[in-house]
């Protein structure tokens, strides 16, 4: 009896646990706290929060890879999903079906903010290398600088696998902190008078320009990079089924159904990819220190650059939308609106921000596709 007692509690996690599971507990229960309490994008740090603490309890086998007749675990399977790079751009559907590309058809010129965003990218690219990093993995990790979680995924996927955990975990990270990390940047770089910058209102766009924006922009950009088809092609045709007037059931599908599960299963599985083993190593905070580097790289060159319009255009844009050429959808636009508000009461940006903010979407999804066709 005693040999019985003794051997089932060898078989359980508590007399399994390491050091090492115990600081992924933490972590787990961290990224919780912030989706919780903090509210930080709690559609996705929940979800990630629990799939690393779900594969970090010891004997779980969730992500026990199936061996001949043997089964593989729940997450394993789910996981494939990551691996062959289905989820992003499904997440991408439904972020085209949610978005409304009319302020960036209004004022094409804001897709110049989300270029200069995409500056964030190729310089930690250049800084991942130099600290010896080798080309593809340098690629995955300057991805984060788009502050786009399904990009950073699909990229770093395809680049470098055993990097994904790490890398899905910052990109989203950073996306959650966009209103803790973009602001102190934005006073930084611009003056009161810039900030207070009233924006004259944008022009209608009517319905047969939003019918034509995604057609004509997957025809110019897939003939140009191809790589970023499985991104850009269901950005768009997500876009395309909201605005087609004759699709409202596939968009409300899109945008809600289909997009929720998806997130649940991506998130999920972006934290089960966080294992101690891969995760609490001198790469992994050496990655996160470079996401942030690219992060507030791109913030910055997307502000400097909404300067140089408030020059050429004699004081017509605001400044502050260039932050939200990064592509977090629509946290940094809140964010511009949110910093000029303070300045000026009577200043509304938001509409303004969404121009440059859709522009960086489609300009990290462009980023991911010229890394992918130099260093696939």
């Amino acid at each position: 009896m005693l040999d019985m007692l003794i051997e089932f509690l060898q078989g359980t996690g508590y007399y399994n646990l390491r050091v090492n599971d115990v600081i992924m507990i933490i972590i787990a229960c961290i990224l919780l706290y912030l989706g919780i309490a903090k509210r930080y994008e709690p559609l996705l740090l929940v979800p990630i929060g629990f799939g690393v603490l779900l594969v970090n309890l010891p004997l779980g086998a969730l992500m026990i890879p199936e061996i001949g007749p043997d089964p593989g675990g729940l997450l394993y399977y789910l996981s494939l999903g990551l691996e062959l790079g289905i989820y992003p751009p499904l997440i991408f559907l439904g972020v085209g079906a949610m978005t409304d590309f009319g302020p960036l058809i209004a004022n094409p010129v804001t897709i110049l903010l989300g270029a200069a965003a995409q500056f964030g990218i190729f310089l930690t690219f250049l800084g991942a290398i130099l600290l010896g990093f080798s080309a593809p993995e340098a690629g995955a990790i300057g991805i984060i600088g788009g502050a786009d979680g399904p990009t950073a995924i699909f990229l770093a996927s395809r680049l470098a696998p055993e990097l994904l955990g790490p890398i899905a975990i910052a990109a989203y990270s950073y996306m959650a902190m966009v209103p803790i990390i973009q602001p102190p940047i934005m006073r930084l770089l611009t003056t009161s008078k810039e900030r207070q910058v009233v924006m004259e209102q944008l022009r209608p766009v009517s319905k047969i320009e939003k019918i034509l924006f995604p057609i004509i922009v997957i025809v110019l950009s897939g003939l140009l990079l191809p790589a970023a088809l499985p991104l850009l092609g269901m950005l768009m045709f997500g876009n395309l089924i909201r605005e087609s007037g004759v699709t409202d059931r596939l968009s409300k599908a899109a945008q809600n159904e289909l997009n929720n599960i998806i997130v649940i299963f991506l998130g999920v599985t972006v934290g089960a990819k966080a294992t101690a083993v891969y995760f609490l190593t001198a790469e992994t905070i050496m990655i996160i220190v470079l996401g942030l580097v690219a992060f507030a790289f791109g913030t910055a060159a997307g502000v400097l650059m909404g300067k140089a319009l408030y020059h050429i255009t004699g004081g017509k844009i605001n400044p502050l939308i260039g932050s939200a050429g990064v592509s977090a959808v629509p946290m940094a636009a809140r964010v511009s609106q949110s910093v000029g508000k303070e300045e000026n009461p009577n200043n509304y940006l938001l509409m303004h921000a969404m121009g440059p903010n859709v522009a960086g979407v489609i300009g990290s999804a462009v980023a991911a596709g010229i890394l992918l066709s130099i260093l696939l």
